[in-house]
């Protein structure tokens, strides 16, 4: 008798249709093909001993099974399931009436229970695309794939729940959650700038940052409040649209972090790797192919903490991405894309010690010594922070005083104004969504300076030797600056605002 059941298969950020084709016969022999990794081939094991549980046994018969399409590799233990409601259909123990209105997905434990899995909002979503009438699913992963409207979600607990379901032994209540705007727009932060005291200036910085998504170094002793500041941008950033929701979630869930209770990733996310990343990690890839940090940072923030400690060859990997907003990872087995649209926030000493330039501590390192931590951080690299600003210690008088600093909600309140412009700027923009996304095409027809500011701008650039993306960028941040006023113009006040956001290419001449 030959059956088929469906699951599907995650490649990239999204998946496809897999069928499971289930061929017995006379004999007692097992064949599973289609390219299946041995996770895949251990699930004979598995699917044995949950059966025995239920006092069940696999049908003494010769089976075949079939992975389609047979050219593609299939990774994983989610289709335990799949292959055991397979086997049970395809040795008439098991109705197969509803088999092709489902996508069937889950892991199976000894002893039948089901067991979350990865990717299943991709899966979702590729289920409703195929037209298919639901999922059946581990229950723990329901609230997940209740994210896509229209498909008929059933969790299960263990393999018996699945067989009577099929069997229309019991009545399974579909799993119903309401996803919507409100839940993204209710986002609260437990960190917030009103803790931050003094430092104006570079919460001034943040802050067009935050408004165009720009990139962001700070360069400053131990001490002066720079990881504290970083940590806390996600409070002054705009919530997630549906649509960011949606894709941020996608890569989680590929990755296996989406956490419990939480089906749908409604904060930006921020992710702060160690300077000991590999480069497999920080862009994604590995024997199997997996997201890595910066498509985990996607639609948020990435924040590397003493940025000359990581790897050169890390750093190099960075450039790329951050101009095309995303990564392309080939291998000799695969070939995947993720999205990687994430705002770098980095954050370094200026010098092995940490204390030179500070105004009390002397420095203690040696002028080549100083010259050689600079370097670490290539040139093309450095050039691709639209915003550079040089942080100092926090005076005794700041820390000391009793009122607090500017809360995170009010600076949010003016970097969603600003961003709202931003939209509205580039509603016919495909892809567009705020000015750090910029083609040159763009920077042209959106952020052209007045004379007076254009001159600024070319002594500026003769006299600092800037690149032509320093050129690029500082149009870009002094649009930023100009949507924080309001102001459609950009004048030459705007354009020294973004000059001054460039101190580490004075430091290096």
């Amino acid at each position: 008798m030959l059956v088929k059941v469906f699951g599907a298969a995650v490649q990239g950020i999204d998946a496809y249709v897999v069928t499971i084709e289930v061929n017995t016969s006379r004999g007692i022999r097992f064949f599973l093909v289609g390219l299946p990794d041995s996770a895949i081939r251990e699930s004979h094991e598995r699917i044995v001993s949950a059966l025995q549980c239920l006092d069940m046994k696999i049908p003494a018969r010769q089976i075949i099974v079939n992975m389609s399409p047979a050219d593609i590799r299939k990774e994983g233990a989610a289709y335990d399931l799949p292959l055991a409601i397979g086997i049970l259909a395809g040795g008439e123990m098991l109705a197969t009436e509803h088999l092709g209105d489902y996508m069937i997905m889950g892991e199976l434990s000894l002893d039948g229970t089901l067991l979350p899995v990865k990717g299943v909002l991709p899966m979702a979503i590729r289920a409703k695309e195929a037209g298919f009438r639901g999922m059946i699913l581990p229950a723990g992963n329901a609230p997940e794939a209740a994210v896509v409207d229209g498909l008929e979600i059933i969790g299960a607990d263990n393999l018996g729940c699945v067989i009577d379901f099929l069997n229309g032994k019991n009545r399974v209540e579909p799993y119903r959650g309401s996803i919507g705007p409100d839940r993204l727009q209710a986002v609260s932060f437990n960190l917030d700038y009103a803790d931050v005291k003094g430092q104006m200036a570079v919460k001034r910085a943040i802050e067009v940052a935050a408004a165009g998504s720009h990139n962001i170094i700070m360069n400053g002793p131990p001490g002066s409040g720079k990881s504290m500041m970083a940590q806390r941008l996600p409070s002054i950033l705009p919530p997630l649209s549906l649509e960011e929701s949606l894709e941020t979630t996608k890569i989680h869930s590929v990755a296996g972090v989406i956490r419990p209770g939480s089906p749908l990733v409604t904060e930006r996310p921020f992710r702060s790797p160690h300077h000991t990343i590999s480069g497999a990690a920080l862009v994604g890839g590995g024997m199997n192919a997996q997201p890595g940090e910066i498509s985990l940072a996607h639609n948020g923030v990435l924040f590397l903490d003493e940025l000359p400690e990581f790897s050169h060859s890390v750093l190099e990997m960075l450039r790329q991405p951050l101009e095309d907003r995303s990564i392309r990872i080939s291998r000799a087995k695969y070939c995947v894309e993720y999205p990687a649209s994430f705002m770098l926030v980095a954050s370094m000493n200026p010098c092995p010690c940490g204390y030179y330039g500070h105004p009390t501590r002397p420095c203690t390192c040696r002028p080549d010594a100083i010259s050689r931590y600079m370097n670490r951080i290539s040139g093309p690299l450095l050039d691709r922070f639209d915003i550079q600003c040089d942080i100092q210690p926090v005076s005794v008088g700041d820390i000391s005083s009793a009122s607090a600093g500017e809360p995170s909600s009010a600076i949010r309140e003016r970097v969603m104004r600003a961003r709202l412009l931003q939209q509205e700027r580039f509603e016919n923009e495909p892809g567009i969504h705020c000015n750090a996304q910029m083609t040159g095409a763009m920077i042209q027809h959106y952020a052209r300076p007045d004379a007076e500011g254009l001159n600024l701008l070319k002594s500026a650039m003769t006299r600092l030797n800037l690149s032509a993306r320093a050129y690029s960028r500082i149009l870009k941040v002094a649009r930023t600056i100009a949507d924080l006023e309001g102001s459609a113009d950009i004048t030459a006040v705007h354009i020294s605002e973004a000059i001054s956001y460039r101190t580490l290419d004075r430091a290096i001449m």
